[in-house]
């Protein structure tokens, strides 16, 4: 697929640029994301408490052996309590969890200090095998944990366990997440988690289970990743419905990642689902509609990309969008190529494919695609479309000769649930979607 194309990006190994430029928009990781090119453009440490979803089973992110162990007999019989890290363990990473294995009772505090004797914010898993602390540990840190429980007969166990982190480590994988605080987003808005190098697959479940989405009100939803493990997206069956409120914590921090290396930082924020607006593109009738709230508003002719030069059929979502850029093709087109300045542009995939104003077009749009791949409308139609999208708002385009690529862009809408799911590294449960 070709396209216009970003100054200095080729298809191949240059492709990152395209992926980067976006990224350093978003503020995400300093990463150097993969890539295609093609219709290209050229252009805070809030924490979230965590919450914990039911597609990412816990577990200990240390092990060892019995913590000490203490309770109130009284002729009733203690609860059993066992901890991780094992006391005394040295060089745990600092995504270190409490591990909880309990007996014939129910935990109901956990208390974790540093070396000063400060608490250490946390929280318990769903499921409460274990306890999550709400940001890393600190390097080279002891801490102390004290767990108590109580069995039915009101009897109280205490165990404690202390152990000492890991010093910061040479090799990390840096991560991005492409979601702001306080923003608000389409209802197609996938969590989009990026990461570099990618994921390998032996190693993405224990990353997944730190990857944590709360949805108010509750929509369940599951992880899946791309072949290459650079991108995990987390959806819902459906789209989101207007006024979610999405809270996100990606926990890597020290995450032991694979390959000796470890994630670079927690990443989190909480944002908004706005209105709903999706966009329908047939290439049969060269028009698109865009339907507001399930209402239909506006059906706009367009030109799509020409037959040596396709746009892509499938779902995509709107990931960027600039009132002005340029579209340079001069470097892999030579004479035959272009540079010029496009107004109303709204990236849809990786490779380059965007609506976009296009008065060159104006003849052809609603009659014959003339296009390098894009949606080309009016000025008049791409400032109005424009200005009523949102980051996140889908958009399928039917019927032309070309299938969107998996990865090409945020895809997960471009598979049914049941394709979605086989994503990702954790069982998904059953009855969800």
């Amino acid at each position: 697929m070709r396209a216009e194309r970003e100054n200095g990006a080729e298809d191949g190994q240059n492709m990152n640029s395209v992926r980067r430029s976006l990224v350093t928009v978003l503020a995400l990781a300093a990463v150097v994301p993969l890539g295609l090119t093609a219709c290209s453009s050229s252009d805070g440490d809030r924490e979230a408490a965590a919450a914990w979803v039911a597609s990412a089973p816990p577990s200990a992110s240390a092990s060892g052996g019995p913590a000490t162990e203490s309770g109130s007999a009284g002729g009733a019989s203690a609860t059993g309590i066992k901890l991780t890290p094992a006391s005394g363990k040295t060089n745990v990473p600092v995504s270190a969890e409490i591990g909880l294995k309990v007996s014939g009772g129910k935990v109901q505090t956990v208390a974790v200090k540093d070396a000063k004797g400060g608490s250490v914010a946390g929280a318990l898993r769903e499921d409460g095998s274990s306890w999550v602390p709400r940001k890393p540990l600190k390097n080279k840190q002891r801490y102390a944990a004290t767990v108590t429980a109580t069995n039915d007969a009101g009897v109280v166990s205490t165990a404690t366990t202390s152990f000492t982190t890991m010093a910061k480590p040479s090799r990390e994988t840096g991560t991005g997440l492409y979601l702001f605080d306080d923003r608000t987003y389409g209802v197609a808005m996938p969590v989009v988690v990026e990461f570099v190098p990618g994921i390998k697959k032996a190693d993405r479940a224990a990353v997944q289970k730190r990857m944590f989405v709360q949805t108010d009100p509750p929509q369940p939803g599951a992880w899946s990743w791309t072949s290459s493990g650079t991108q995990a997206y987390y959806r819902a069956p459906k789209y989101w419905q207007t006024g979610t409120k999405l809270t996100v914590r990606i926990a890597v921090g020290g995450l032991p990642t694979g390959g000796g290396r470890y994630g670079d930082q927690d990443r989190s924020a909480t944002a908004k689902i706005g209105r709903s607006l999706i966009m329908k593109v047939e290439n049969s009738t060269k028009k698109m509609t865009v339907i507001e709230n399930g209402k239909t508003i506006r059906t706009m002719p367009v030109s799509l990309g020409k037959p040596s030069t396709p746009s892509s059929s499938g779902t995509m979502v709107v990931m960027d969008k600039k009132t002005s850029t340029v579209f340079d093709t001069t470097d892999t087109d030579g004479a035959n190529g272009y540079k010029m300045t496009i107004a109303y542009a709204q990236r849809l995939t990786w490779s380059g494919q965007y609506i976009h104003s296009a008065p060159w077009s104006v003849g052809a749009q609603g009659h014959r695609n003339v296009s390098h791949g894009c949606v080309n409308l009016s000025p008049s139609n791409a400032q109005w479309l424009f200005g009523k999208t949102l980051i996140g708002d889908p958009i399928t385009v039917r019927g032309t000769g070309d299938k969107l690529v998996q990865a090409n862009g945020w895809t997960p809408w471009d598979l049914s649930w049941k394709d979605f799911i086989k994503g990702s590294a954790l069982p998904v449960p059953a009855d969800l979607g």
